[in-house]
């Protein structure tokens, strides 16, 4: 094995641009060198950092209705026991370890996002019947497609778009994990970021000491035109989320805001001058508020951010048309694999060989079937209502895996919930088509839903995983075998932990669990079952938007995660943007723009890190009701007028700071 040159790690100047004609990009670890992967190590501390971050996130997000992203903490995990072990050859298998625990966040998200509202309809009256054994498997079946469906796309999302897509969340792990293995100014630099950020963030959720989110709706004109007109404006000023823009960059913010401007300034206003004083029910669901009287986050909620998934899944249908090559060539590969022909996988560079093919169709084969088995004899009883279940699996997690990775490949956030929600709606339809519906209905429609979240929330999370490994030079196919190991753990552990939770607390009544996914997906879900109806006219115009975009020759898919994610969370991804293009364009000399747009990235790296792993510590101390907010005259002081001046000037402050420190970079 090759030994790994800590002092003279960095990444390559082109990693995160497009490369020119001709150009190639070579990752930290030499393609024609092995190095540590696959050790008694890494796979060991890799399985305990899913098995704790699994049960943690599933025990927080059910508890305080906070699921947070695991990939971050688990990398800064991993470097710190290195360290402790004084492994110098550690990065690549620190790849290994976040790779594998990072499989806890979307097994996790697949889970309780879906699960638990089969508690809380059984806590409604409904005789519903559920055990371990289902909700392991829905987790598992779910992830393994996830890794199985996103394998041929590997190549696509991660070398062949290389410098296309921003890939936001992989770039701040890839920074923490290379800055981490070398004493220098860039560990420096990470380190001081992630402290500010952190420190930042968690006076926000822990001591409120100034507002999360500044809205014109403190100024009392601002609450008058918010009421009256539904107009208003929010922008969160975090220091993660700022990071995050700032690595999206200018483009893609741009267009991601557009959407958000779209429904926030031109549908909700709209909607309201048109039928404020009727009450709208599209779905059935009991509304009795006129739409005049409800607050335009409700109007959002209710109607205008199901035109976003009506977006997101029009995107999808666009990008498997795209991606058809792809799907082609791999197709084609695995009939030459089938044939006996052989297809050069061993010829092939090391940081670029995946599992074979034929390894990949026989899979998806064999769990598609195991999951038709699950549902016949586990689920519904009967073969026919087994099988409308198994299409409904198979199509959408396939339809909708490209857009959870190009989701995540963006804006670094996956819409699993709007994608989910659209699975269960069309799921009851087909099911109550076939003539099942009631309590059976709802459980075949949410373990399908369970399912389904699962595939797409664990294939985006991959997608980050992939996009790490390539920049730093390790082995795909070691991290796409031992991604079905953690997932396995990761279901075993989730199941867990919601049974007890369910006998410990429940998720219906006094002292309930929160479980704010699960609870939507059931007030979806039981209405449909009853004879219900969804948003189809909503749905339809998002479709028509993302058809009339892609004609237009603007991405569709960040426009349509701009309609679905609040508007409060996609303004600071423009601020953040705005930085980038700010502190890359001021000088004449295009090698100082470039070490100043690095020297950012790193900073927004270093707040993203730093928010992530405080927003463990501040989930954990909800939970433990430990509660550090500050009070003035008995009101949180985060509630009250001058806690969005605070905010104001402590918003400013680290943006001057993030553009004061960006252009403190020198040419080396």
């Amino acid at each position: 094995m090759n030994k790994i040159d800590n002092e003279n790690m960095s990444l390559p100047e082109n990693a995160q641009r497009e490369l020119a004609p001709g150009e190639v990009y070579k990752p930290i670890l030499s393609s024609d060198k092995k190095y540590k992967e696959i050790t008694v190590w890494s796979v060991t501390i890799g399985l305990l950092m899913t098995i704790l971050f699994s049960a943690a996130a599933a025990y927080l997000g059910l508890k305080v209705g906070q699921v947070f992203e695991a990939a971050i903490p688990i990398a800064i995990i991993a470097i710190g026991l290195s360290g402790v072990a004084k492994k110098n050859d550690a990065l690549s298998q620190n790849v290994i370890i976040q790779s594998i625990g990072g499989c806890s966040g979307g097994v996790v998200a697949g889970a309780i996002f879906t699960l638990p509202a089969l508690y809380i309809l059984q806590g409604k009256g409904y005789e519903i019947e559920i055990n371990y054994m289902q909700v392991f498997l829905a987790s598992l079946l779910g992830g393994i497609l996830g890794i199985l469906f996103l394998i041929p796309f590997r190549k696509y999302f991660v070398k062949e778009q290389h410098g296309k897509f921003p890939f936001p969340e992989a770039t701040a792990t890839t920074q923490v994990l290379v800055s981490g293995q070398k004493k220098g100014k860039d560990s420096l630099l990470l380190v001081v970021s992630g402290l500010i950020g952190g420190l930042y963030d968690f006076c926000i959720s822990t001591f409120g000491l100034w507002t999360e989110t500044l809205s014109t709706k403190v100024m009392t004109w601002g609450l008058a035109v918010a009421d009256k007109a539904k107009l208003m404006f929010k922008v969160n000023v975090g220091a993660a989320v700022l990071g995050l823009g700032y690595i999206i960059g200018l483009k893609y913010a741009f267009i991601i805001c557009c959407g958000s401007m779209l429904v926030w300034f031109i549908i909700i206003p709209g909607m309201n001058i048109i039928w404020g004083n009727d009450v709208i029910d599209l779905m059935n669901s009991g509304i009795t508020q006129t739409l005049g009287s409800m607050s335009p986050e409700m109007i959002f909620k209710e109607y205008a951010r199901h035109i976003g998934i009506g977006g997101i899944a029009m995107a999808g249908v666009v990008s498997i048309i795209r991606s058809w090559g792809v799907i082609k060539s791999s197709v084609g590969l695995a009939a030459n694999e089938f044939k006996g022909k052989k297809n050069n996988v061993d010829k092939e560079e090391r940081t670029q060989r995946d599992l074979s093919m034929k390894f990949v169709v026989v899979g998806i084969v064999i769990v598609l079937v195991i999951t038709f088995l699950f549902f016949w004899f586990g689920v519904v009883g009967n073969v026919k209502h087994a099988l409308v279940g198994i299409a409904v699996v198979a199509v959408i997690s396939f339809l909708f895996t490209t857009v959870a990775a190009n989701a995540i490949a963006i804006v670094g956030s996956n819409p699993v919930s709007g994608m989910t929600l659209m699975t269960l709606i069309l799921a009851s339809l087909v099911m109550v088509a076939a003539g099942l519906s009631g309590a059976m209905g709802m459980t075949a429609a949410l373990i399908i839903g369970g399912v389904v979240c699962t595939a797409l929330a664990v294939a985006g999370a991959f997608i980050t995983d992939l996009k790490v490994g390539y920049w730093i030079g390790t082995t795909p196919r070691n991290q796409e075998i031992w991604k079905f190991v953690g997932v396995a753990v990761a279901a075993a552990t989730v199941a867990g932990v919601i049974m007890v939770l369910n006998k410990a607390y429940g998720f219906v009544g006094d002292g309930a669990l929160v479980a704010p996914q699960a609870n939507a997906m059931s007030a979806v879900i039981e209405p449909m079952m009853s004879g219900g109806n969804a948003p189809w006219l909503l749905y339809g115009i998002g479709a028509v938007i993302a058809l009339i975009l892609t004609f237009a020759k603007i991405p569709a898919l960040p426009f349509a995660l701009g309609m679905f994610i609040p508007i409060d969370l996609n303004i600071p991804l423009l601020i953040g943007g705005a930085i980038s293009w700010y502190v890359s364009t001021r000088s004449k000399d295009e090698a100082l723009n470039q070490a100043r747009n690095n020297r950012g990235t790193l900073i927004a790296s270093g707040f993203i890190a730093g928010g992530a792993l405080m927003g463990v510590v501040s989930a954990i101390l909800k939970f433990a009701n430990v509660n550090m907010i500050v009070n003035v005259g008995g009101v949180p002081f985060a509630e009250t007028p001058w806690a969005s001046l605070v905010a104001l000037f402590m918003y400013v402050a680290v943006i001057a700071y993030m553009i004061w420190d960006s252009k403190r970079a020198k040419i080396e």
